[in-house]
Formats: structure tokens, C-alpha cells, sequence
């Protein structure tokens, strides 16, 4: 019995931790479970957080691209706006220039004069008022006007009867408009042993024509000159009673251009042969064909010129409109000299591949021209541009060549006097423009007109170095004024053939302008010279007909 006892409570005893133990890797294996549970549901929990935050960072980045878009059009908005302002500004001040325009012309300073000077002076201008009459007003003689002279007696008595006691003079401008005359030519024929002679109208420009020189002449002078339509010169010429047909007119300008053809050749050519050019291009529009409008259209076509600025000749050219700069790097092939022009960038890559035969020299107007904007009055430092500039003047205006025995060489030791300080002083003043982004940022209209000018230094440099040349290239300038008010006047060449015909009659038009010799007097002139000359003539025949040789007989 009690061994039945010990055994019964070793066997529980030994239950015990048996059951504790089972207990125990129960409640690990529960508790491992358990963990696995929280862990799969951490790791369900931070992978749908990671889903949630790519989400959110897809949905970030594509705000931030479309920030970035949003902006970036606004940048696109802000520069259309700001080139939409400055093209504004431009017309603006292109459109002021037109209606008012202001002479950059400047005066150079009298240098003072003696009490001798003065007194001799205030003399002259006593006996000259006094000698007009008309109550000491000033006014032109008018020598060079066909002067009659007429006697003008009292009515109320006969002069027969009375004694002269004095003459009195009136003068009376009268104009006569222009006088068509139609001139019938009666040409007799004559025997004389057997040989009839016959005699000969005079020859006209045209073949079979009855116009002659001085009719084409005056629908030329008016076209090309004064900057009358066609269409306009018709009307002139009906109103003071010729009735001309604007095909007619048409026609003889066309046929006409056809005859000096050799004669404009040798303009190309003797302009070439000064070593002294101006060059520049300017634009007239041009009906060509077009898609729509019934096949027609205009475009903005581009006309270059040289002058050469020693003989005055001027030459217009045209390549269809074109203003690439392979029609002047053609043009001047070869050419060796000093070529003064703006700041295209043909002009200088014309220098630059010339292998140094060609200097270039800047325009002195087109570099300042920006600082006299009105949107610049009271700016100080560009009135020290201007003021500098024009000093410039001032100084080279004291002497001109040709007077007072005043030389080249002259000209030249007193450019190389007065021009190095006032250069040096101009261009501190424009790099201190340039070089303030704080005041005048890249766009504003101050850095980009200083940025220009400095961009030319060279040639404004260069112009100290020669005593013959001028500071600006303001020769051409008023050439090209001709070219505009044809352009607003007529609107449009009629083809590109009607551009080149204009080319030829602005050179000699505007040839003869630049050397003061009266157009209508030369090409009546020359017309009949050109009809004279033998088939076959070259070019060069025809250089003693240009305007600076031709002699008026």
C-alpha cells in the first residue's frame, strides 16, 4: 500500500513539470503564431503605407511638373510680354521719328572774333540792310531765274511831255506749269543733180516713238525723284493738258531703263573704283505671286546702295529682295578700301574675309542714335554719351577741308589731337552703362544701346586714323530718303523686275542729288547721247556720261 502511494505521488510529481512543459512550448508556439500574426499585419500595414506614399510622391512629382510647366509659361508669357513691349517701344519711336522728325545735325561753335572782325561785320550788315530795302527783310535773289525786265510809266500823263526824276524796282515771282508742245516736223525733200536729199527729225530715245528725251525725262523725275505714283504723274499731266495714258507711261519707263542699261554697269563699276564707300540697304514691298488673292501678294524686299563718297556716285542693286549677305559679299568681291556702313553683321564678315584689303568704319549717328530716345531725357549718363558724342562734332566742325587752305593732312594731326581724350571719356561712359546690370539690366533699352556702341568701337576708332572720312554714314542716310518716300508713297514695286528698273533710275537720280546737278538737264541729256552710241559699246564707254564727267553743252 504505501508502495502503491509513493508511486502514485512520484508519478504526480513528475506530472507536474511534464505539463508545465507542454504548457510551456504551447504558449511559445501560440506566442510565435501570435508574433507571425503581428508581424504579417506590420508588414501588411507599412507595405500599404509604402503603396499610400509612392502614391503620394507620384501625386507630388506631378504637382511639381505641373508647377514647373506653370511657371515655365509664365516665363514664356513674361518674355513674349517684354519682346511685345520693346517691339512696341520701337514702333513707338519709329513711328515719332517719322512724324517728327528731329535734325541730328550739329553746330559747331564760332570761333570769337576781334573787335576788328566784329566791327567790319556790324558794318556789312548795315550796308546789305540798307541796300535791300523792303524794310531790311531778308530774301533770295534768284539769279539763277530767266530775268525780264519791264518799264512801267504813270498812266494819268505822257511821259513824252514830262522829265524823269527817278526809277523805282519791284520785283514779281510768276510760275508758269508745265507746257506740253507737239511739234510737227515737215521734212522736205530736195533734188540736186539726180540726188535727193530729205530732211531728218530729231532722233528720240524710243524706236518709233514720239516722245523724246526731255517727256521721259519728266515722268522719270517725278517717279523716282519726288516720289509721284504713276498713277499720280497721269493725273499731273491731264490736269495741265496732256492726256496720258498709265500704261504709256508705264511703257516708256520700262523701255527707257532698257536703253541705259550699259550706262548703269558703268555706274557698278566706277563706284567700285573709289576707295571711299558708304554702304547700306533699305526696303521697298513688291507684288509677287502668292497662294490666295488671286495668285497675288507683296513681300518686304531689300534694296542695297553704294555711294562712293569721293565722286558722289551712287549705285542701287537688287537680287530679288534678298538681304543675305552673300549679294554685298559678291557685290564687293575683290574690292580693296574703306567701307563705312552700320552694324550689320554682312558689313563686318564683308572686312573680316577680305584678307585686311577692307577696313570698315561705324556709323557715329547709329550708335548714339538710341540715347536720344525720350524715354532717356534726364538720364545723366546718357547725356554724357550724347554730350561726348557730340563733342565729337563740335571739334571736326571747326576746320573743313578744302577751306582756308585747310589740308587732309591737316584734318588728319588735328583729328589725332582732339579725338583720343574724348574717346577715352566716351567709352568709360558706356562701359559704366554696360557693366551696371543692378540699374540697367540686359533688356532695358540703356544696356542694349550701350552694349551696340561698344560692339562698334573698332570702327568709331578707326575713323581718328584717316583725315578724309566722315564720323557717320549719314550721306546714305538722306540717300535712302528717296527709297522711303517712294515706299509710302507708291506702296509697292510691281515685280521684281519693276525693283531693278527703279535701281537704275535711283542711281542716277540720286547721283546727280548727291553732286547738285539738275537730274532733268543730265538725262535729257544722256538719253539722246545713249541712243548714239555704236552696238556693241562696252560698258565702259559709257563712264563719261555719268554725272560727276558729264558737261552740260
Amino acid at each position: 500500500m504505501l508502495l502503491l502511494r509513493a508511486r502514485k505521488g512520484f508519478f504526480s510529481a513528475l506530472a507536474f513539470p511534464i505539463k508545465s512543459l507542454y504548457l510551456y512550448y504551447m504558449g511559445k508556439d501560440m506566442i510565435i503564431e501570435m508574433l507571425k500574426s503581428q508581424l504579417e499585419a506590420a508588414n501588411a500595414t507599412i507595405l500599404a503605407m509604402s503603396e499610400e506614399m509612392k502614391s503620394m510622391r507620384r501625386s507630388f512629382e506631378a504637382t511639381i511638373s505641373d508647377l514647373q510647366k506653370t511657371i515655365a509659361n509664365l516665363e514664356s508669357l513674361l518674355q513674349e510680354r517684354d519682346s511685345s513691349l520693346d517691339k512696341a517701344a520701337n514702333e513707338l519711336r519709329g513711328m515719332k521719328a517719322v512724324a517728327f522728325p528731329k535734325s541730328e545735325k550739329q553746330k559747331s561753335p564760332a570761333p570769337p572774333k576781334t573787335e576788328e572782325e566784329k566791327a567790319a561785320e556790324k558794318k556789312r550788315r548795315e550796308e546789305a540792310v540798307k541796300a535791300r530795302g523792303n524794310n531790311g527783310a531778308r530774301h533770295k535773289e534768284h539769279f539763277e531765274m530767266e530775268t525780264v525786265e519791264k518799264d512801267v510809266y504813270p498812266e494819268d500823263v505822257d511821259k513824252d511831255l514830262c522829265i524823269e526824276v527817278g526809277v523805282r524796282y519791284a520785283t514779281r515771282y510768276s510760275m508758269i506749269p508745265p507746257k506740253f508742245v507737239k511739234t510737227i516736223y515737215k521734212m522736205h525733200a530736195l533734188k540736186k543733180d539726180d540726188v535727193i536729199y530729205s530732211g531728218k527729225a530729231p532722233v528720240t530715245p524710243l524706236l518709233n516713238s514720239c516722245y523724246d528725251g526731255s517727256f521721259v525725262t519728266g515722268i522719270a523725275e517725278l517717279r523716282y525723284l519726288y516720289a509721284m505714283p504713276v498713277e499720280r504723274i497721269v493725273k499731273y499731266f491731264r490736269s495741265h493738258g496732256f492726256d496720258l495714258d498709265k500704261g504709256t507711261a508705264h511703257g516708256l519707263l520700262a523701255k527707257t531703263s532698257d536703253l541705259v542699261d550699259k550706262l548703269y554697269e558703268a555706274m557698278g563699276a566706277a563706284v567700285k573704283e573709289d576707295g571711299y564707300l558708304n554702304c547700306d540697304e533699305t526696303y521697298h514691298r513688291v507684288l509677287v505671286e502668292a497662294d490666295g488673292n488671286d495668285g497675288k501678294g507683296s513681300k518686304k524686299a531689300f534694296i542695297w546702295v553704294i555711294i562712293a563718297a569721293h565722286t558722289g556716285l551712287t549705285y542701287f542693286f537688287y537680287d530679288d529682295g534678298s538681304r543675305s549677305q552673300d549679294v554685298i559679299l559678291n557685290e564687293l568681291k575683290g574690292y580693296s578700301g574703306l567701307v563705312q556702313s552700320d552694324g550689320l553683321r554682312a558689313y563686318k564678315n564683308l572686312a573680316t574675309g577680305s584678307g585686311g584689303k577692307i577696313v570698315r568704319l561705324a556709323c557715329l549717328q547709329h550708335c548714339k542714335r538710341e540715347f536720344l530716345d525720350d524715354s532717356l531725357k534726364g538720364n545723366p549718363d546718357a547725356k554724357e554719351i550724347i554730350e561726348q558724342s557730340n563733342l565729337l562734332y563740335r571739334n571736326e566742325h571747326r576746320h573743313r577741308i578744302g577751306e582756308d587752305g585747310w589740308t587732309v593732312e591737316d584734318n588728319l594731326k588735328w583729328r589725332r589731337a582732339y579725338a583720343p581724350p574724348i574717346l577715352a571719356r566716351l567709352k568709360a561712359a558706356l562701359t559704366k552703362v554696360r557693366d551696371d546690370m543692378t540699374r540697367y539690366p540686359p533688356k532695358s533699352l540703356m544696356h542694349k544701346a550701350a552694349n551696340y556702341f561698344l560692339n562698334e568701337w573698332d570702327g568709331i576708332e578707326a575713323i581718328a586714323s584717316y583725315g578724309d572720312v566722315a564720323w557717320d554714314n549719314n550721306l546714305i542716310e538722306r540717300t535712302n530718303r528717296h527709297v522711303s518716300a517712294s515706299r509710302h508713297s507708291s506702296l509697292f514695286f510691281g515685280s521684281h523686275e519693276g525693283a531693278q528698273r527703279g535701281c537704275k533710275y535711283f542711281s542716277l537720280a540720286c547721283t546727280c542729288q548727291n553732286l547738285g546737278i539738275n537730274f532733268f538737264d543730265y538725262f535729257s541729256d544722256i538719253l539722246g547721247k545713249c541712243v548714239t552710241m555704236p552696238n556693241g559699246a562696252p560698258p565702259e564707254a559709257y563712264r563719261n556720261l555719268l554725272p560727276d564727267r558729264w558737261t552740260k553743252e
